[in-house]
């Protein structure tokens, strides 16, 4: 289900030994692509520096040889899909989003919440988790000294 939601690429061996590293950008560098078509016209796009730096990070991570995927914040995802990334059931995910610590929509008689609201808990879990993960760590620590 996540599998469509976001979808991994990566390059080849072979692809990856064919590309050289993009060059370190710094302040004022101006990026272009260059585009050659199959009837061998060429057509230059120019990325203004957010977009280059964005580029930049991808060639780094795909030379690498991670896999990558490409996130849109508006896209919305089914419970399913937003358990598979939160890490938690279905069921809860729909229970979050009765009690409102989800924000979703009906679409039909389907709810769908949006990408980035789902990260949003997912941020709030995880900063809980750690507190938890803390607060265990006194208590142990508690029990070791003190005999509590």
């Amino acid at each position: 289900m996540v599998g469509k939601t976001v979808q991994f690429m990566g390059l080849s061996d072979q692809d990856r030994a064919s590309m050289t590293p993009a060059p370190e950008l710094v302040e004022g560098d101006h990026v272009e692509l260059q585009v050659r078509r199959g009837d061998g016209k060429t057509q230059t796009l120019s990325l203004p520096p957010a977009a280059a730096r964005i580029v930049a990070e991808l060639l780094s991570r795909l030379l690498d040889g991670e896999r990558v995927a490409l996130l849109i914040e508006e896209q919305e995802l089914s419970p399913a899909e937003a358990s598979a990334l939160l890490g938690i059931s279905r069921p809860l995910v729909v229970h979050r989003m009765d009690i409102g610590d989800l924000p979703f929509r009906y679409v039909g008689t389907h709810r769908r919440a949006l990408l980035k609201d789902v990260l949003a808990l997912k941020a709030r879990i995880d900063v809980q988790q750690q507190a938890l993960k803390a607060l265990a760590e006194d208590a142990e620590d508690l029990m070791v000294q003190y005999g509590l």
